[in-house]
Formats: C-alpha cells, structure tokens, sequence
C-alpha cells in the first residue's frame, strides 16, 4: 500500500481526504456507520458564536449530477461545539478543523479567539453577508478578504488558518493572493456555486430561499480549473474540493496542485464514500507503482 501520510504546515494528515464542511455535520451520524477514524481530517459544520436556526424549508433541491442547498448555517454555536462535539472528534485521531462564520468582521474575531489552541486548524467561511459591506459576503471583494484574513490571523496564536474562497468572484487568483497576504497558512476551495432551481408548475422556486449553493460531481471540471490557477498563484498549500466522487477525482486535484482534497456532497448520495475513495487511492496509486501520494501532488503537464 502506498504512503497516504500528508503534512500541511506542520499538520500531520493520516490521509489527505478531508470531510467537507456542511456534509458531515461533527462527525457523530457518520460514525455509526463506519469508524471515521480512517479519515484524514473533518472540517466541521460551519460554526457562529451563537446558535442558529438556518433558513425556512424547503431548502435543499436535486437536480442532475448537483445538489442545491440554502441550509443558512444551522448550527448549535461555539460553546455547544466546544462542550459536546470537540473531544469526540479528538478521541477519533482525526485532524479537527472548524470551519467558522460569521457575519460581521467582529464575529470572525470573536470566534478565532476562543477556539484559539482548542483545534488543529480553523476554516474561515468567508461566504456569508457581511452588514457592514452592505450585505455582501465578506468572500466576494479582494480587499474584505485581506482584511477578515488579518484580523482573525491576529487572533490565531497557537492555531492554523484556512481561507476558504468562494468560485462566485471576478478572479480565483487575485482572491488567494489576497489571501496569502492577509496571513493565511493555507487556502481551500472552493465553496458552493450561486445557482436556482424552479418548479415550473408552480412558477416559483423550489427553495424558500430562492437561491442557494450548487455542488456535486458536476462542478468538478469548474473547481479542478480554479484550483489549479489558485495552487499556481500562491506559495501557501491549497486544499481542493469540488464534486470529488471516486478515488480518481481526488487524485485528479493533487495531480493539479492540492495538497489534500475535501469530500462533500458525495456523502449523501453514498454514506460509505470517503472511506472507498481513500481505498479507492490506494488502489490506483499501487497499480501506477507509486510509492508515496505525495509524489503525484502538481504533476500537470500542460499541452
């Protein structure tokens, strides 16, 4: 079997598949069904300082090879996080990284600094609206990136931090740019597609949020294109994702420059996928005579 071991500033991985935020919750459910122990790491449901209720139903929509979903950050908060979910993830041996929101710079703040030294990494979702930019998400414009990248860098002492970028933006490149200049250790993407489903008999939205987050196997082409260009702009390590379904698809991503991938939506469709995509690794990996998954990270050659 080939060497899966991945190290990420410092962050020792097991593997490099990585549970998406938003498709794992903090790990409980999936863990009666199998032992997550053998997966890399779980970036956690996105995290506020307080509860949230998320968004009025009906607020998930299928559609071919994509899921669309405007969930709205439905969480317990922080502390619940901290008192109930944190340690059970630790006793897994898994690379805790919580991924947090917010919707003012403040609330970023305030976050990092209590979950400082309390978790491997922290993934900023930099994707929700931001009220004093008149709503919009903090994710979009380059110079709110750099700044909620420098204020929750100055309170992450003991912790990593992940910038997870929107595809929604003018440019990938100039957004990880921004990024890496604003302190972050390490950059994943990419977050959800702004798309719309609509029930034609009724002449109206599916979802009561009209709009939501589009992933599934058939962004792949889109994110695999975008994470290149971002690995190939900044010095920091890049983390992929994007509708990764099989082995293939995650090698595909380190193949184009990520250091390690996350899996997301292919947990819904079968519960037992990040374990067979590990296996699935594995597999192609020994078939290729390679010895170490490290050695196929940006391997692209370009025509």
């Amino acid at each position: 079997m080939a060497n899966l071991n991945v190290n990420i500033c410092g962050v020792q991985f097991k593997n490099p598949v990585i549970a998406a935020s938003g498709t794992f919750g903090f790990g409980r459910e999936f863990n009666e069904i199998y032992d997550i122990s053998c997966i890399g790491g779980v970036s956690t449901k996105g995290t506020t300082m307080e509860p949230r209720l998320g968004n009025p139903v009906p607020r998930i929509a299928e559609g071919p090879s994509v899921i669309l979903n405007a969930v709205g950050l439905q969480n317990p908060g922080v502390e619940h996080f901290i008192a109930d979910d944190l340690e059970f993830l630790k006793s897994k041996g898994v690379v805790v990284i919580a991924n947090v929101a917010g919707s003012t710079l403040e609330d970023y703040r305030n976050i990092c600094r209590r979950l400082n030294g309390l978790v491997d990494m922290i993934e900023l979702n930099i994707s929700c609206p931001n009220v004093h930019a008149g709503g919009m998400a903090l994710g979009i414009k380059p110079q709110n990136i750099k700044e909620v990248t420098r204020i929750t860098r100055a309170e992450l002492t003991k912790t990593p931090l992940i910038v997870k970028l929107s595809p929604n933006v003018e440019s990938i490149v100039v957004n990880a740019r921004v990024a890496e200049e604003g302190g972050a250790d390490r950059i994943s993407l990419l977050n959800t597609f702004t798309g719309m489903a609509i029930d034609l008999e009724r002449r109206r939205p599916v979802i009561a949020n009209n709009t939501g987050g589009v992933s599934g196997a058939g962004i792949k082409p889109i994110a695999l294109r975008m994470v290149y260009e971002a690995a190939h702009a900044v010095k920091i390590p890049v983390i992929g994702m994007g509708g990764i379904t099989c082995g293939r698809d995650a090698l595909e991503f380190m193949c184009a420059g990520a250091r390690a991938v996350q899996v997301g939506t292919a947990n819904f469709t079968d519960p037992l996928a990040i374990p067979r995509i590990i296996g699935e690794m594995n597999e192609w990996l020994d078939a290729h005579n390679i010895s170490d998954v490290n050695q196929i990270i940006d391997t692209l050659a370009l025509n």
